[in-house]
């Protein structure tokens, strides 16, 4: 599986040190390679009026590209009033790509922290997909669960999510996956009620998306933070941010040298790397398959006249047990034995 297109991965530096850890970061799902979503309470000038307050709503993604780490979708809304003035005018949102790393990290802690105007205004969600769930959806022999259908219903699910604790959503823009017109018609169909934009660029357009886009980033930058742990002696993000961090892995692009030399240093032969790795990427998997690297294991054909077996072949009584004095053939009774057809 080729890798997808993405931005630029030059764009996509990881800051090393002073790194802001969110409260999206759960670390015990992000060693163990699990998926998950994490929502902030509603900001209570929202909560106070749900029904009344009309709510804008944009959402967008981090690590798309890479071979390291998770993709991460991010979720922004605040009231329709403060979309501009708040996020653009006052605190100057853009796309994360653009922003500095400890800028970035600024603001998402400020959305974070109690009594900001941020904090008051906005709630805010992410949804972390980690590496190994992306993989086994890519890899899956029938029925691939490919990558842009994985993302649809981490956007879509996020979206329920809030519409679900009440959340007057009137407006909702979105960074496109495809065709942004395709996307934008099915979203249409789940929420007719409310006016839709899908846009290439939409994080450099749309003040909310931009919002989004940064709590996307900067969990993603903790996550990959967190994962390299498994490799360093280090305590905690922030020691192992001072130590050199996942900076020792680099961008996590597959056209980053970092990254390519940490892959090749850090594969097991049988396998290959951890949690943090997708290994549907067809740089994981050049690695695994060169000559010389990877352990190559060969199964049994399950086509094969010669193996194939029915489930019933597998029913076996005591007494037949007891008369079957041939050596076992571990493929072939990997369910139990045979029986005899005079036991039949």
């Amino acid at each position: 599986m080729e890798e997808p297109d993405s931005q630029d991965p030059t764009q996509e530096d990881v800051p090393t040190e002073n790194i802001f850890i969110a409260p999206s970061i759960h670390e015990a799902d992000i060693l163990a390679g699990v998926s998950y979503s994490h929502h902030s309470p509603i900001p209570q000038l929202i909560n106070e009026d749900l029904a009344s307050i009309e709510c804008v709503l944009g959402v967008d993604e981090a690590g798309r590209g890479p071979v390291l780490g998770p993709m991460v979708y991010g979720l922004l809304y605040l009231p329709l009033t403060q979309h501009t003035t708040l996020l653009a005018q006052t605190h100057h949102f853009d796309d994360s790509k653009v922003l500095k790393p400890q800028v970035r990290s600024n603001l998402m802690q400020a959305i974070c922290t109690p009594g900001t105007d941020l904090f008051q205004n906005c709630g805010w969600a992410t949804r972390v997909m980690s590496a190994r769930d992306i993989a086994a959806g890519m890899l899956k022999p029938a029925g691939v669960y490919n990558l842009n259908a994985q993302a649809m219903d981490a956007t879509i699910q996020l979206i329920k999510d809030v519409f679900a604790q009440g959340v007057n959503v009137k407006e909702i823009y979105i960074d496109t996956i495809g065709k942004a017109d395709v996307y934008q018609k099915k979203l249409e169909r789940i929420f007719p009620t409310t006016m839709i934009t899908v846009a290439e660029k939409a994080d450099s357009l749309y003040p909310c998306v931009s919002a989004a886009s940064v709590c996307a980033k900067v969990t993603r930058d903790a996550a990959l933070e967190v994962s390299h742990q498994t490799y360093s002696s280090s305590d905690t993000p922030a020691d192992e941010a001072k130590a050199g961090g996942a900076d020792a892995w680099g961008t996590g692009y597959p056209s980053s040298a970092k990254t390519v030399n940490w892959l090749k240093e850090h594969m097991d032969p049988l396998f290959g790397w951890g949690n943090e790795c997708r290994m549907s990427w067809g740089t994981a998997k050049d690695m695994l398959e060169a000559k010389g690297n990877g352990i190559k294991v060969e199964w049994p054909d399950v086509n094969d006249d010669e193996q194939a077996r029915r489930m019933t072949d597998f029913y076996i009584t005591t007494s037949a047990m007891e008369v079957d004095d041939e050596p076992d053939d571990e493929l072939a009774t990997w369910y139990g034995k045979p029986v005899p057809a005079s036991t039949l």
